[in-house]
């Protein structure tokens, strides 16, 4: 595994669907991964996350309901996430948006949540991180009105890049940008401005090449980052500390 100096962060984990999240904690500590974004995708897993959050020096939350969820969420669960936004180590609104692929939930019951999520972020003043899965032209629509900052999480849908760009939204590459076959997502990620570019593990998904099939883990962001400081022609350290500079102003950090 590479090794840095300890300028890293993951922005977007999912710690809580992990079977040992103090333990990945500690290993993301040993590869110089120093900060970890953990993310909540609905009111028990938010609360899970914060308590990480305030167990670990280098943990952070973000607080959503996920489109998958939408039509068990009801209003007092957005209620309730009101008030954990609260909380000083909440930094930001999300995971949320809109899910075509499943199709967990009804789409109207997506729209809904997504639209009051957007509320949220905007009365809070917190950046909003976005889930997108075939519904690129209805997430744009719903994102138009929106003049908050937004984080396109995982990113993985080239036809949202011409709008990220113009809106100077934040574009996160998870561990799928470094399969073999990505090429388009590698070509995306060369358009990006360095200033808005994040990485994540989304883990325990897509872990990177060479541990594609593995449980992915905090750790690992060290595999994503190096392959983006290529495609995108920088030397790993400046590369390093430009990603880690971004998420400070992204997520005030």
């Amino acid at each position: 595994m590479y090794r840095r100096a300890g300028h890293m962060i993951d922005t977007h984990a999912h710690l809580t669907a992990l079977d040992d999240p103090d333990g990945a904690v500690a290993r993301a500590r040993e590869a110089g991964v120093t900060r970890i974004l953990t993310v909540g995708t609905d009111v028990g897993d938010c609360r899970n996350a914060l308590a990480l959050a305030e167990k670990h020096a280098g943990v952070f939350a973000i607080l959503g309901i996920h489109p998958h969820e939408a039509a068990r969420a009801t209003d007092r669960d957005l209620a309730e996430l009101r008030e954990l936004l609260a909380h000083p180590k909440a930094v930001a609104v999300g995971e949320t948006g809109l899910d075509w692929f499943r199709d967990y939930a009804p789409r109207d019951a997506q729209r809904r949540l997504f639209a009051a999520q957007l509320e949220l972020a905007a009365e809070l003043r917190k950046p909003i991180v976005i889930h997108t899965r075939d519904a690129e032209e209805d997430t744009l629509a719903m994102l138009e009105p929106f003049e908050g900052t937004v984080v396109l999480h995982c990113f993985s849908s080239p036809d949202l890049l011409p709008t990220a760009l113009e809106r100077e939204w934040y574009v996160s590459f998870a561990g799928n940008v470094t399969y073999k076959n990505a090429h388009d997502l590698r070509h995306a990620a060369t358009q990006v401005r360095l200033d808005l570019l994040l990485t994540e593990t989304d883990c325990p998904y897509l872990a990177p090449e060479p541990l594609r099939g593995q449980s992915n883990e905090p750790a690992y962001v060290v595999h994503t980052l190096h392959r983006l400081a290529r495609v995108q022609n920088y030397d790993l350290e400046p590369f390093e500390v430009a990603i880690n500079t971004n998420a400070n102003e992204c997520f005030h950090l």
